[in-house]
């Protein structure tokens, strides 16, 4: 396996960038659907109170699961 060194600026960039990018698909799906948090969207999602959302929903919860990590 190759070691390539990387400068730490660098890497928390990449960083910065990827969380910017998540938090930015999490925001279009909300935007979508005319919500602002993501825990109500989830809800009303699970309760039924919003149709046809499943899809997105899934989504958000994956994205939220790798910005946790």
């Amino acid at each position: 396996m190759t070691t390539i060194p990387v400068k730490k600026e660098l890497l928390e960039e990449l960083v910065d960038l990827k969380l910017k990018f998540l938090y930015d698909e999490i925001d279009k799906i909300l935007a979508k659907w005319s919500y602002e948090s993501p825990t109500q969207f989830l809800q009303d999602t699970k309760s039924g109170i919003i149709e046809e959302a499943e899809n997105d929903a899934i989504t958000i919860n994956y994205l939220i699961k790798i910005i946790a990590c």
